[in-house]
């Protein structure tokens, strides 16, 4: 398996996927990859999380502060408003599998030492990380995607992709050679930054009773 960085146009993880392996060993995988600049800085690789029989997956855009420490995807803050939006709309937390587009958190830092600001994956970088998206989506097989915010969506659906004109609807495309179904939303940290948080909160989850419908 290489190690050396790849140059900046050949950014890709398909090297360090495995072909063949569970999920255990594709995450196993994942901590070693170096398909893009973004592990450099961060503090691990942040896989997916969830069961391979999950009905449902929910993509977010990249690890934050909180996951990128502890490894896990959707341990902070808005993973935490995220759960509680699923259970109003009537989806178990528990039964999702949740992961990001991009495994690496990505961030700046006005000085040494200060808290860390995220900063958004650039479309090469979520073109390098799709391979562990592909073979995410590959061994779980849902019923249906949710896209939570831009960067996913455009991840999953292409670079013309914008929530505002999709949320909360079922949209129906091939990706990875897969025919799915996506319920696109907007991303938790959206509802935590917004003026009017209960209205945002309430139009998220209008959307996911919208993909709970869809599970039936």
């Amino acid at each position: 398996m290489p190690t050396a960085q790849a140059p900046e146009d050949r950014y890709t993880a398909a090297p360090f996927v495995p072909e063949g392996a569970d999920l255990a060993a594709l995450r196993e995988a994942a901590a070693g990859c170096r398909g893009c600049p973004l592990h450099r800085a961060a503090t691990r690789t942040v896989f997916g999380a969830g069961d391979t029989a999950a009905r449902v997956m929910l993509v977010g855009e990249q690890p934050g502060d909180q996951e990128d420490r502890r490894g896990r995807p959707f341990v902070g803050p808005a993973g935490k408003l995220l759960d509680r939006a699923l259970e109003e709309a009537g989806i178990d937390p528990a039964d999702a599998y949740v992961t990001n587009a991009v495994k690496h958190f990505k961030f700046t830092r006005a000085e040494p030492r200060k808290r860390r600001i995220h900063a958004s994956p650039s479309l090469r970088e979520m073109s390098a990380c799709a391979p562990w998206l592909a073979a995410e989506l590959a061994l779980v097989e849902p019923e249906l995607i949710v896209p939570l915010g831009a960067t996913a969506g455009k991840a999953l659906l292409g670079s013309s992709f914008r929530v505002s004109q999709v949320r909360g609807t079922v949209v129906e495309e091939e990706i990875h050679g897969r025919a799915e179904r996506l319920v696109p939303t907007v991303h938790p940290s959206a509802v935590l930054r917004a003026d009017d948080r209960e209205g945002a909160f309430q139009g998220l989850v209008a959307d996911l009773r919208v993909a709970a419908r869809a599970l039936g």
